[in-house]
């Protein structure tokens, strides 16, 4: 027996349920074939004896001692063949459906993996949870019948060759009357198939329903909501009982048809043989064999009627793990040709990845920043490659530009400098090999106007005139810029325009989004995700010690392990063992890590107001935490995912209303010490939150999806109406 589950569950094939049931069981081909062998000789070691037994009967009538014993061997060797075989058919049986549940998760929960983001977007709770409860089961049992279904059709047809061989009419009897029960039973199907999907669909809402109230049940008693939501959720759980009901009535009648066709089928043969018997066309024996058989066949065709309750049941589970595995993700992995090594920028390119002509002479607009428009753009080495098309498309997209100094001069480059010569770097021209040329002169670079900023409407406020440079993570659609090294604060009029620009920006949704000047579509996302961090509310506190829920990279556990392993090669070393020769600097250099964890940790603690948090834990950091953090209130929880995301401390850190959960007092205290604590480092903060605002390097204004205004928190709320207003919530 192998073990489960297996490694690697394969690649199901989800374009309808039945494919996806037919390959559950082609991939475990050998052990379900094994298994209905061993059923298949089990229903025969049944179907066998009342024809011994028969035997045995006219052995006994005409006083044939060895024949009565030699019968009775037969019948005692047919129950050990029963015997071995219904073991060994339960334990394939088991193993198959065990197979079945184990791949049908395995399968489920990795495309859960791979939808990320997109999986609560398309499905709600219950119907993800619905999968583990009892789709495995269904999908499991209609394995596990297929070996009972297939040995009860084989016994069922070799007991109608005994019958027709031994008597044509009883046998033709037998013949026709088990496809008849089957057909009678066929038209309970299709309404126990409907049923069964309309149940299973309100125990999905009915289970997402449930774990919305057990999540923000501590809002609801805040509010006093608790009375309505708990009417909603009884009544919809009357229609789950009542669905219920719908099911269970057809399954009654289901039920009773597999004890009445049968028993109507077992009289007929028995009332037809003991005719027959009189007249004495058959054998005493041969009457307890049919009689035998008739009740017999009970088994194998309540076997029947159970795998047609059973598969259909499969396919409705089928059903919604295929709806599962079909979503496709909004995000698709990156083309490989995207990863091309991009060209860097020249001393004809400005520090902005926008590229110009280098053979003119531009003028150069006031910078933010009150850089002199006498700064020149440095000039690159000999290994910049330096393009001259006009537009230089991704290729200057994904050039990685050096910020500008003032009167800062560079070398020339040599004739080995590589020089696209395309007028138009397109995607073909920016991964192809470039041609080496003889540079330009170099001339002083003109910086974009704010014609490449955010489109504004007349009415809008231009604070300051930007346009994106190096290290900028930048969304066109909206306008939003995040600029490297400062913390910047985005107010919008609409929430859920924060939610979408953010989206985008983290790479949760599709869009047109740069960073450093690269799209976003042409990077792995697992560098993504190094670098750019989205913390919003929806986030969950995981299960497990606070300390571990806070260091979710595992900063601290892997130090410790690797202590661990160090002072084991210390006592090895010892006893006379060969050890490490660094165990020393290693132990050293260790216990500074889980320092620096701790301290990071602390900072994040201090920084978020969640101090008093961890000092009211029994064991503090190493306290347990429940379930989502549910021991936890909801101001609680945010502050600690606040923790979790400043102590990841990402290049780009993206928060969505950080402070929305707290009161007045903790949140000013958590805007003065996040802007400390972020200082120097790229962070966007999605607010309304006067007091985070008003600690902002940089405020951008959304409405209608893009940026009207730009400035400081207390220069827009005196320039931008519409500024004042949202942050205000309308009060003067």
């Amino acid at each position: 027996m192998r073990s489960l589950p297996v490694a690697d569950p394969g690649t199901p094939d989800a374009r309808s349920p039945f494919r996806y049931l037919w390959w559950v069981a082609r991939v475990q081909a050998a052990p379900l074939f094994i298994g209905i062998g061993f059923a298949i000789l089990w229903w025969l070691g049944q179907a066998l004896v009342p024809a011994a037994l028969g035997k045995a009967v006219d052995a006994l009538a005409g006083s044939d001692t060895a024949a009565l014993t030699r019968w009775s061997a037969v019948v005692f060797a047919l129950g050990v063949v029963q015997a071995i075989a219904g073991v060994m058919r339960h334990r394939f049986a088991v193993f198959v459906w065990l197979g079945a549940a184990y791949r049908t998760v395995q399968v489920t929960v990795r495309q859960a993996t791979r939808l990320g983001a997109t999986l609560p977007k398309r499905l709600s709770t219950g119907e993800v949870v619905s999968v583990g409860n009892s789709d495995i089961a269904h999908i499991g049992n209609a394995m596990d019948i297929l070996l009972r279904g297939t040995g009860a059709v084989v016994a069922i047809a070799t007991v109608t060759v005994i019958l027709i061989t031994t008597s044509l009419p009883l046998g033709l009897m037998v013949l026709i009357g088990v496809p008849l029960m089957a057909a009678a039973v066929g038209p309970l199907l299709r309404p126990l198939h409907r049923r069964q999907h309309a149940q299973r669909d309100l125990q999905g809402e009915l289970a997402t329903r449930a774990s919305d109230i057990v999540a923000g049940l501590r809002v609801l008693r805040g509010i006093g909501g608790e009375q309505v939501f708990a009417d909603r959720y009884r009544e919809e759980s009357q229609r789950v009982r009542r669905a219920g009901v719908r099911v269970s009535s057809v399954e009654s009648l289901l039920e009773g048809a597999q004890v009445l066709l049968p028993g109507i089928l077992i009289a007929g043969v028995t009332w037809l043989g003991a005719h027959f018997a009189l007249d004495g066309q058959i054998t005493a024996g041969q009457l307890v064999a049919f009689y035998s058989y008739a009740v017999f066949l009970i088994a194998p065709l309540r076997t029947l009627t159970e795998a047609a309750d059973k598969l259909t049941k499969g396919h409705v589970a089928a059903r919604r793990v295929c709806r599962v595995l079909s979503l496709t993700p909004e995000i698709f992995p990156t083309p490989t040709a995207a990863l091309a090594t991009p060209t860097l920028p020249t001393a004809a390119t400005s520090t902005h990845p926008t590229a110009v002509t280098p053979t003119t002479a531009a003028p150069v607009p006031t910078l933010p920043t009150a850089v002199t428009p006498t700064t020149a753009a440095p000039i690159p080495t000999e290994a910049t490659p330096v393009p001259t098309s006009a537009s230089a498309g991704p290729t200057a997209a994904l050039a990685t530009p050096a910020p500008a100094t003032e009167a800062t001069a560079a070398p020339i480059p040599t004739e080995a400098t590589p020089v696209p010569t395309s007028a138009s770097a397109a995607p073909t021209a920016a991964l192809a090999t470039p041609t080496a040329a003889t540079p330009t002169e170099a001339t002083a670079a003109p910086i974009p106007t704010s014609a490449s900023a955010a489109p504004m409407t007349p009415a809008a406020v231009n604070i300051e005139t930007y346009a994106p440079g190096a290290g900028d993570l930048v969304d066109v659609a909206s306008g939003v810029a995040v600029r490297p090294g400062r913390f910047t604060a985005l107010a919008t009029a609409v929430p859920e325009e924060a939610a979408a620009i953010t989206d985008r920006l983290g790479r949760y949704a599709e869009g047109d989004v740069t960073l450093d000047g690269r799209q976003l579509s042409t990077m792995f996302l697992t560098d993504l995700r190094s670098r750019v961090l989205v913390a919003d509310n929806a986030a969950k506190l995981f299960t497990g010690r606070l300390r571990d829920t806070l260091d979710v990279r595992g900063r601290e556990s892997e130090t410790a392990g690797h202590q661990g392993t160090a002072a084991g090669d210390r006592a090895g070393s010892e006893t006379g063992e060969t050890g490490d020769s660094e165990t020393g600097d290693s132990e050293t250099r260790d216990k500074r890590g889980i320092e620096e964890v701790e301290t990071a940790i602390a900072d994040a603690l201090y920084a978020a107001c969640a101090d008093d948090i961890v000092a009211a834990l029994p064991g503090g950091l190493d306290a347990h935490v429940a379930e989502s953090g549910r021991e936890f209130s909801g101001g609680q929880q945010q502050r600690l995912r606040l923790v979790r995301a400043l102590v990841a401390d990402p290049d780009i850190l993206i928060l969505v209303e950080p402070t929305s959960a707290v009161d007045a007092h903790t949140e000013a205290r958590i805007a003065e010490r996040l802007a400390k604590a972020r200082a120097g480092r790229t962070t966007l903060v999605c607010t309304t939150s006067p007091l985070v605002l008003d600690h902002a390097d940089h405020v951008l204004y959304v409405e209608d999806g893009v940026v009207r205004a730009e400035g400081t928190h207390r220069e827009l709320l005196t320039a931008e109406p519409g500024y004042r207003s949202t942050v205000t919530r309308g009060e003067d």
